[in-house]
C-alpha cells in the first residue's frame, strides 16, 4: 500500500497517452486542419470543485503534439479547486491544442473524477484511524493512472494486480480444501509476498487469526457480526471491510474500530470532473 504522491515512470504514461491519441486522431484531425496553424494561448477551466489529479497525461498529450507546448499549472496534483478556479494556460501552436485537447481533458477529468471522489470518502473517516483503499476494480488499461489519483485523493493503494499480493478469497479457500490449507499454500509458495486472507463468518475468522496472515478481509458482515469480530481480533492482525460502503456508511464502519477499508466505487464509478480548455486569455 501506499500514499507516495509520485507520478508513474514516464513510459507508462507515454504508453497510456499514445492509446488515447491514436483512437482520437486515426489518420489526422480533419476539422484542425482547417485552421492556421498559429501561435495562441489557451486556459484550463474548473467548472465544478474537485481534488486534481492527472497533469503528467495532460501535459504528455499536448506535448506529443508540441514538444515545445508551455504549460503554466496553478495547481499540484492533489489540490482542492473551487468551481471557477483557472487551473493552467497554456501557449503552443492552435493545431495541436485543438488536437490533444480531448485527450487530455478524458485524462485529467476521469482521474480528478477519482481523486475526488476518494477524497470524500477519506474526510468522512477521518480522526477514526481507518485508512480507504482501493481495489482492482478499475477502468481497463489505466489501473496504475486510477491508483495515482486514489493516492492524490489521500487514500492508500491495494494491491495493484495479481502479482504483488496473495489474497485468498472463497474460491481459492474452496479450491485448496481449507482455509488453513490455503494460508500454508501461500506462506511456502511465496513466503516474502503480503498474505490476505477473506473470511465470511466468524469460525472463518478464527481460523485466520490462527493460521496467521497480513490482513484479514471481513466481507460483508453486518454491524453486529463486524464489531464483534474487531473484539476478536484485537488488534493482533489488522481487519479490512469490504462490501456495503458507501458515504453514509462508512464513518460507522470506521468507528467500529477496523483498520482498512477498500472501496471498489473509488475507480469503478467514476464522476468525471467538469473542466474545459478555451482558446484565449484566461479571466
Amino acid at each position: 500500500m501506499s500514499g507516495d504522491l509520485s507520478p508513474p515512470p514516464p513510459e507508462v504514461i507515454a504508453s497510456d497517452v499514445a492509446r488515447a491519441l491514436a483512437e482520437d486522431l486515426g489518420t489526422g484531425d480533419v476539422t484542425a486542419a482547417l485552421l492556421p496553424d498559429v501561435a495562441d494561448i489557451a486556459y484550463l477551466l474548473c467548472k465544478e470543485d474537485a481534488v486534481i489529479a492527472g497533469r503528467p497525461w495532460f501535459d504528455a498529450c499536448h506535448r506529443a503534439l508540441d514538444p515545445d507546448v508551455v504549460i503554466d499549472w496553478r495547481v499540484a496534483d492533489g489540490d482542492r479547486a473551487t468551481a471557477g478556479t483557472v487551473l493552467a494556460t497554456l501557449s503552443g501552436r492552435v493545431h495541436a491544442l485543438v488536437s490533444a485537447e480531448r485527450a487530455g481533458l478524458n485524462f485529467l477529468q476521469t482521474l480528478s473524477g477519482t481523486a475526488t471522489t476518494t477524497a470524500r470518502y477519506v474526510d468522512a473517516v477521518h480522526g477514526t484511524g481507518a485508512r480507504i483503499l482501493d481495489t482492482r476494480k478499475t477502468l481497463p488499461g489505466l489501473r496504475i493512472a486510477q491508483k495515482y489519483a486514489v493516492r492524490c485523493g489521500g487514500g492508500s493503494n491495494h494491491r495493484i494486480g495479481l502479482f504483488d499480493t496473495v489474497m485468498l478469497k472463497e474460491n481459492h479457500i474452496r479450491a485448496a480444501g481449507s482455509l488453513t490449507a490455503a494460508v500454508h499454500a501461500a506462506r511456502a509458495a511465496q513466503p516474502d509476498l503480503p498474505l490476505v486472507v477473506e473470511v465470511e463468518t466468524l469460525l472463518q475468522l478464527d481460523e485466520a487469526l490462527a493460521a496467521g496472515c497480513d490482513r484479514i478481509l471481513i466481507d460483508d458482515f453486518d454491524a453486529a457480526t463486524r464489531r464483534e469480530a474487531v473484539r476478536l481480533a484485537n488488534g493482533r492482525i489488522p481487519l479490512e471491510v469490504s462490501g456495503g460502503v458507501d458515504l453514509t456508511t462508512v464513518r460507522g464502519i470506521a468507528e467500529d474500530g477496523v483498520d482498512f477499508i477498500s472501496i471498489g466505487g473509488l475507480t469503478k464509478h467514476v464522476h468525471a470532473i467538469d473542466l474545459s480548455m478555451k482558446l484565449g486569455t484566461a479571466p
